[in-house]
Parts: C-alpha cells; sequence; structure tokens
C-alpha cells in the first residue's frame, strides 16, 4: 500500500512525520528510528498509538537529526496551532 507524504495533512498524525522521517533517513523500520533518535522503541510505538505525544525534546532531537526546521516538522504532522506553548514546572511551596 503507498501512502503519498504531504506537507498539509488535513488533521494532526504524528505517524505521518515519523513516516516522512523513516524515508529520509533512509531507515527500516520503528526499532531503526528509535536508534537514530536515541529514544525507546516504546516511545514512538506510543507516539504512533496516539497515547504519548511528540515534546518539544523530542521535536528538537528530530530536527537536528533531519536537518528540517522545527516548523516543517509541526507542519508535516498536521500541527495548526500558531504558537507552541511550553509547560513550565512550579516549584511546591513550603
Amino acid at each position: 500500500m503507498h501512502t503519498e507524504l504531504t506537507l498539509h495533512p488535513p488533521t494532526y498524525d504524528p505517524n505521518q512525520l515519523l513516516d516522512m522521517l523513516l524515508l529520509r533517513l533512509e531507515l527500516k523500520n520503528d526499532a531503526a528510528l528509535s536508534r537514530a533518535l536515541d529514544v525507546a522503541r516504546p516511545v514512538l510505538a506510543g507516539i504512533r498509538r496516539g497515547t504519548v505525544g511528540i515534546g518539544a525534546w523530542l521535536l528538537l532531537r528530530i530536527s537536528e537529526i533531519s536537518g528540517l526546521s522545527i516548523a516543517d516538522l509541526r507542519q508535516m504532522m498536521g500541527d495548526q496551532r500558531r504558537r507552541l506553548r511550553v509547560a513550565t514546572a512550579r516549584a511546591p511551596r513550603t
């Protein structure tokens, strides 16, 4: 089955981004991709299932490995938000 990868998917789908990375980096499967990105294989499996999101650190790592901009990567996975907000942790009050 041949799926066409586009820069403008209709909805948010990080699988589109992972599939593009496999092609761009000429890797065979998600296990090879996890080694290239230096992440555990279950992280990629969770992203494919939709139970784990692509965090900022992983997006930066993908950008470093692929040579693509963050904006291009977000567009490939269908992220339509104008701004990407990073959550901050607060220290507990004592």
